[in-house]
C-alpha cells in the first residue's frame, strides 16, 4: 500500500509528457480543421499509450536495480519481495491511478446542471463510463504482470502483444456512444488478459480447484489452499 504512490507517479509522468505533444501538435496545426483535431487526438492517445509502457519498463529496470541492493543485504541473499509482487503492485497502481484519471472529470459532471439524455445523448454514459474504468483497472493490472514476466525472461513477443492490445484498447473507447462496439471487445480483451496473467503468475486450473474446496489434512486439520499458493511460498 505504502509504494503504490510513487509507482502511480510514473504513469501521472508519462501522462504529463503525453499532454505535452499533444498540446503542442494542436496549437502548431490548423485548429478550425475538425477532421485534423481528430487525427491529433487519436495520435495522442497512442503516444499516450507507449509512453506508458515506456515508463513500465522504465519502472521494471528501477526495481531490478533496487531488488539487487535488497538481495545483497539480506541474511540469506535473497530479495524479501519477489518480482511477481513487485509486478502485482506496479500494475496495480497503474490502473488505480489511471482509474482515477479516467473518471474523475466524468464524476464532476454528474452532478450537474441537466439530466442525462436531454440533448439526444445514450443515457448509459455514466454507467458505460464506470465499466470501462472498472476494466481498464483490472487490465493494467494483468498488463504489469505478464510485462514483468516478459522482461525477466526475454520474452520480447509477449511485450509485444501487452503494448499492441494496450493500444487496441485505447482505439476501441474511439467507438463511443457505439458502446457495444468498445465494451464488449474490450472486456473479452480483459478475460483473456486475466487468464494469461493467473497463468503467468503460476496459477492453474487444479490450484483453483483447492481453493474453492476444503480438503481435511491427515491430522484433521482443515486447509484452504490459495490459487498462487505455489508461486509465492518461497
Amino acid at each position: 500500500v505504502l509504494s503504490l504512490p510513487h509507482r502511480a507517479f510514473f504513469w501521472l509522468v508519462s501522462l504529463l509528457l503525453a499532454s505535452l505533444i499533444w498540446f503542442v501538435s494542436v496549437h502548431l496545426s490548423d485548429r478550425e480543421d475538425s477532421k485534423l483535431q481528430y487525427n491529433l487526438l487519436v495520435f495522442g492517445a497512442a503516444v499516450s499509450v507507449l509512453l506508458q509502457e515506456v515508463f513500465r519498463f522504465a519502472y521494471f529496470k528501477l526495481l531490478k536495480k533496487a531488488d539487487e541492493g535488497l538481495a545483497m543485504i539480506s541474511e540469506d541473499g535473497r530479495s524479501p519481495i519477489s518480482l511477481k509482487q513487485m509486478a502485482y503492485v506496479s500494475g496495480l497502481s497503474f490502473g488505480i491511478i489511471s482509474g482515477v484519471f479516467s473518471v474523475i472529470n466524468i464524476l464532476a459532471d454528474s452532478i450537474g446542471p441537466g439530466v442525462v439524455g436531454i440533448h439526444g445523448d445514450s443515457p448509459y454514459y455514466f454507467i458505460t463510463s464506470a465499466f470501462l474504468t472498472m476494466a481498464v483497472v483490472f487490465l493494467h493490472t494483468f498488463w504489469g504482470v505478464i510485462f514483468f514476466d516478459a522482461c525477466e525472461k526475454r520474452r520480447y513477443w509477449c511485450l509485444g502483444l501487452v503494448v499492441a492490445s494496450h493500444l487496441v484498447t485505447s482505439g476501441l473507447t474511439f467507438l463511443n456512444p457505439w458502446y457495444e462496439a468498445s465494451l464488449v471487445p474490450i472486456y473479452m480483451m480483459t478475460v483473456c488478459m486475466g487468464a494469461w496473467a493467473f497463468c503467468t503468475a503460476g496459477g492453474s486450473l487444479r490450484n483453483v480447484l483447492k481453493c474453492l474446496s476444503c480438503k481435511p489434512e491427515e491430522d484433521g486439520r482443515v486447509m484452504m489452499y490459495s490459487a498462487l499458493r505455489v508461486p509465492f511460498e518461497d
